[in-house]
Formats: structure tokens, C-alpha cells, sequence
């Protein structure tokens, strides 16, 4: 009922799209109102209804011309403000509500020097120009220089807006470029791309990584034990042990024979599984290990960037920090991914089903990469008839819904213990 004469609509906020305010009413909403009225409607009586919207228009139009030249002799709409808004923007969208559709009005806006707008930017100003000119409470404020003070505090508020949406952003940016580096590798994988050098660079890395970390610091301290114990849960090692001192033992060398060994033993599990099979085998097991440790890398950050800001105490630029710990973070994933690949590749027992329905009929199999074959139950709140809240598709049970809570909750604490980990690590290394 909006510019009807003698209409007030009060709203808390209103932006500058929508519904236009049309002096006399809209004549649009009128005539539907009307026939609606009458028992009749645009969806269930659509043909009576559009017969009928001829004349209940021009029937608007006649009451809407005699009622908005009434509300033009008053002086048309009024837009009265309480308050000036923390954006410009805002309160010229309000002031715009008195002028649409080149029709007349006014606008008044009311200001407390109690606002936060004024109490935190130019409220001592204002108040020293008030006391000193002598200006009544009963008396508009309409001076020039008091109100460029409203619009430069406002200006500073939106400086302050843009400043915090742009530090967001840089803090955004740090999980864009994460998130392009895994969803570019994720669509090599599902487009069917041959992964075998992939797979080949990352044994070479990994037990050079197993090796470099066990060949740390003077060869008296080197633990050949340990070192063949971890590479045995990567792959059948086939090289002997270093017996006795390893004074003889040259670390690179080491690592060369190693790694050579491992592809080696690869190039034995290919032959045997066959070169297509192990191309299949490679796509699900990077996709499975690759989207797993994507989903607790978002977990690590999420904690990440709950506390950053509390580095700002210790003299700490907070970006800075979540940058630097964020990419030791995405480090330590990608290695992560790395070393579960491999490890997988070596030990899973894969199953060939050769009557599988693919195009080349051959269908792998392993326990650990076959997803859920039972379908989960979607259930979703929405309105009902009589407007009361209502579950649709509920048909999953109870404590299914509650397991599914304790899984995701539990992830997230794993996510939380394994960074608070990593970050007691770097502290002792440093």
C-alpha cells in the first residue's frame, strides 16, 4: 500500500532495487489484488484470469490517476530517515524513493551525535559547532559544513569496509591458489590422463625423503633399522642392509640404489597386473588418497584461520602468518599424498573383473577404493501448506544422522590435533 495518500510504510532497510514506491499505488499490484478478490488466480484459473486482467487494469489505472494527482497536490512521497546509514550509497537510494518516476517529494534525515557513525569519527567536531553557533534542539541542521562532516564520516566507514573486504580477500587468495594447484592435478586424473611419470616422481621422491631423513647428521647416528623398516611398508625392499659401522655407507649412493630398487620393484608389480590395469589402478588411487587429504587440508585451514588473528598481539603480521603456515600446510599434504600413493600402489590386492561394464571390459577392484554402494538419504527442511516447518525425505534413521555428526566432528578434531602437532614441531626445530 506504499504511496497510497496517507500511507506510512516503515522499513529498517531498504535497498535501491526492487518494487519502485508509485505515488497513488502500483497499478499492476491493484488489479491483481482485485481478482484475486473475485476467487480467481494467474496459476489454478489461468484462462479466467487472463480474461478478466484486461478490464481490472484499466479499472487501476482510473482509481490510481484520480488518488496519485491527490498525492502530487501534498507534495508526494516523504522519506523521513532516523539514522544516516554507514554507506553513502544507502541514503541516496532512500533519498532516490521520494524522486521515482519523476514524481515530487522530500526527504529528512534525523541525527543523534550519540550514532556511531558520529561518536567514532567526527562526533567532537559536530558538537563543538553546535555549542558554539547556539543552535536549538527544535532547529534542522542544514548547514553545509556539518553535513560534508556527516558525508567525510561516512567516507571513512566505507574506507574501513573496503580495507576489511580486501584483507579477506588476500586471505581468500591463499586458498584460491591451493585449490587451483589440486583441482587442476584432480581433472589430469578423472580426464584419464597416463599417470605413470606422475607416479614415478613421486617413488623417487618419497624414498628420497625416507632416505635424506634417516642419513641425517654424522654417519654414526644413521638408523639403518629404522630406514629399512619404514621403506618395507612402502614396497618389498630388495637391497640389502648396511652391515655393521656405516662410515663406507655415502648417502647419495644410498638413495640412488634405493630408488632404483624401488622402480625396479614397480616395473615387477606392472609387469605382473598388466600396463592397463595398473594405469586404472593409478587414476583411483591418486583421485581416492587426493580428494581424502583435501578434505582434512580444508579442516587444517579452517583452525588455521580461526586464531590467526590472535598473532597480531605478538607484533605478527596475521596474512603473513596464515601464508607462511598455510603453504607448510599444502606442503605437507602434497607429501602426504605422495607417500599414501605409493604406499597403496605397492600393497593393495587388486581384483580384475573382466566382464565389467567399462568400454575396454575391465573393471579394478581393491578394498579401500570401492566408494559406498549404498545410496544416502537426503532429507531437507521446507514450509509446509499451513507455513509450519516440516522434514521431507526423512527416511534415514536417527543414529545414522548422529553417526554421520560424530564423523564430520571427529575429522574436524583430528584436523585440530594434527596441526596444533605440526606447529609444536616447527617450534622445536626452530
Amino acid at each position: 500500500m506504499a504511496g497510497h495518500k496517507g500511507a506510512v510504510t516503515v522499513a529498517t532497510n531498504m535497498a535501491g532495487r526492487g518494487t519502485d514506491i508509485m505515488l497513488g499505488g502500483n497499478v499492476e499490484f491493484l488489479a491483481d489484488a482485485q481478482l484475486r478478490k473475485q476467487g480467481l488466480d494467474p496459476v489454478e484459473t489461468a484462462d479466467e484470469y487472463t480474461a478478466a486482467w484486461p478490464k481490472a487494469l484499466a479499472e487501476a489505472e482510473q482509481s490510481v490517476a484520480a488518488e496519485k494527482q491527490e498525492v502530487i497536490d501534498a507534495g508526494g512521497l516523504a522519506v523521513i530517515g532516523t539514522e544516516r546509514h554507514d554507506s553513502r550509497r544507502i541514503d541516496n537510494q532512500l533519498r532516490g524513493r521520494s524522486g521515482r518516476q519523476g514524481d515530487p517529494g522530500a526527504s529528512r534525515f534525523y541525527l543523534s551525535l550519540e550514532d556511531d557513525l558520529m561518536r567514532l569519527f567526527k562526533g567532537d567536531w559536530v558538537k563543538w559547532v553546535l555549542e558554539t553557533m547556539r543552535i536549538p534542539d527544535d532547529v534542522p541542521i542544514e548547514n553545509k559544513r556539518i553535513t560534508s562532516q556527516v558525508a567525510s564520516a561516512q567516507a571513512l566507514v566505507e574506507e574501513q569496509n573496503f580495507e576489511s573486504r580486501k584483507n579477506i580477500l588476500k586471505y581468500d587468495d591463499v586458498m584460491n591458489s591451493q585449490r587451483t594447484v589440486v583441482y587442476r592435478d584432480r581433472r589430469q586424473v578423472l580426464e584419464g590422463l597416463d599417470l605413470r611419470d606422475r607416479v614415478v616422481g613421486m617413488i623417487e621422491r618419497v624414498v628420497g625423503d625416507y632416505v635424506k631423513a634417516a642419513t641425517e647428521g654424522a654417519p654414526s647416528d644413521w638408523d639403518f633399522d629404522a630406514l629399512w623398516t619404514a621403506l618395507g611398508t612402502l614396497y618389498p625392499v630388495s637391497v640389502s642392509k648396511p652391515d655393521g659401522a656405516s662410515g663406507g655407507v655415502d648417502a647419495a649412493k644410498l638413495e640412488a640404489m634405493l630408488v632404483e630398487d624401488a622402480l625396479s620393484s614397480y616395473a615387477k608389480r606392472e609387469s605382473d597386473l598388466g600396463e592397463e590395469v595398473i594405469r586404472e589402478l593409478e587414476r583411483r588411487v591418486v583421485l581416492s588418497v587426493l580428494d581424502r587429504k583435501w578434505r582434512e587440508h580444508l579442516y587444517e585451514m579452517d583452525y588455521l584461520r580461526e586464531g590467526i588473528g590472535l598473532r597480531a598481539y605478538s607484533q605478527r603480521d596475521p596474512l603473513v602468518e596464515y601464508q607462511r603456515e598455510g603453504f607448510d600446510l599444502f606442503t605437507a599434504m602434497m607429501e602426504s599424498i605422495a607417500e599414501e600413493s605409493v604406499g597403496y600402489l605397492f600393497n593393495l590386492d587388486v581384483q580384475i573383473n573382466e566382464d565389467g561394464e567399462g568400454d575396454d571390459g575391465t573393471h579394478v577392484s581393491a578394498k579401500g577404493l570401492e566408494s559406498d554402494a549404498a545410496p544416502r538419504d537426503l532429507t531437507y527442511s521446507a514450509p509446509s501448506e499451513d507455513g509450519s516447518a516440516v522434514i521431507v525425505g526423512s527416511s534415514q534413521s536417527d543414529s545414522d544422522a548422529e553417526g554421520d555428526r560424530a564423523r564430520q566432528t571427529a575429522a574436524k578434531n583430528k584436523a585440530r590435533q594434527k596441526a596444533k602437532a605440526q606447529k609444536q614441531s616447527r617450534k622445536r626445530n626452530r
